[in-house]
């Protein structure tokens, strides 16, 4: 199985090389960059692509590696042998199965998606080492072990938010994705305005570039965010010479609080651009 990419994900080549050199050594693909880069996308693309099932895990600050490999519901027991259900004489009824149980099991090879591992606990990588390195793990409520029939396509998000410990660094194959360019930033742009004018385009680059330059801003806006914000200026019918003053000076552009996401970047923002004007 080899990932060439997609007609709806720009995937460069570097990373396509990470996907299939992860693929090939058989373990997992640890994909770190800015938010709205699309580490998420990636897994869902090559599940596409592939033609696999994904089985998506997307972690909380509250989840527990347990939850991967399945749960125990006590309660639900409780309450039915309280109610006389004969349910409960088995308790394989209320193992509850986690995402990895289910990739395990699962006829054909299949592509799983951990998202954002570094929200947990710091000791929520190191409790899933054995578990992604032999691909089995046990049952005890039931005492049997679970053995993968096909060893899925893994893929673990990341966004930097806390360290992640050696020994599970080292089972990972690791890939950042880096900002794009200008160049592929007008390929991604392509893949959802397949329409869009090349005058409005130009323009809207220059003013989102622009931003990210500026010094100083607590968040730079993200990819998603200029698709978000190239949709509004095209439903509302923004005009390209709108995003700039008719000297080519900087301007604070239309619908801006789709890049801009706090009031402290606003304000400094409009601060250099006053600041600009004022020295013209």
């Amino acid at each position: 199985m080899r990932f060439e990419g997609s007609s709806t994900y720009v995937a460069t080549a570097d990373l396509k090389l990470a996907v299939n050199a992860a693929i090939t050594l058989q373990r997992p693909l640890l994909i770190k960059g800015e938010p709205g880069t699309g580490k998420t996308m990636l897994a869902e693309e090559v599940a596409a692509a592939l033609r696999l099932p994904l089985l998506q895990w997307h972690v909380k600050s509250t989840t527990k590696a347990q939850q991967g490999l399945y749960e125990y519901d006590a309660v639900s027991r409780l309450r039915d042998s309280q109610l006389g259900d004969d349910r409960v004489r088995h308790i394989g009824n209320y193992i509850v199965k986690g995402v990895l149980w289910q990739a395990f099991e699962a006829e054909e090879p299949t592509v799983i998606l951990i998202d954002e591992i570094d929200k947990a606990d710091i000791e929520f990588p190191n409790d899933l080492l054995r578990e992604l390195d032999r691909m089995e793990f046990h049952v005890y409520e039931t005492r049997e072990t679970i053995r993968a029939r096909h060893r899925p396509i893994v893929f673990i998000t990341s966004n930097n938010e806390k360290e992640l410990p050696d020994a599970f660094l080292r089972r990972c194959f690791f890939h950042y994705i880096k900002f794009p360019d200008r160049e592929t930033m007008a390929r991604i742009v392509d893949v959802h305005f397949p329409g869009l004018k090349q005058d409005l385009l130009k323009e809207a680059l220059e003013v989102f570039f622009g931003l990210r330059d500026v010094p100083g801003l607590k968040k730079k806006p993200s990819t998603s965010e200029l698709i978000d914000w190239l949709k509004l200026l095209v439903a509302e019918d923004i005009p390209p010479e709108a995003l700039h003053s008719k000297d080519n000076k900087v301007v604070v552009p239309p619908l801006h609080g789709a890049l801009l996401k706090n009031e402290q970047d606003v304000h400094l923002f409009e601060r250099l651009v006053f600041m600009a004007q004022r020295n013209r």
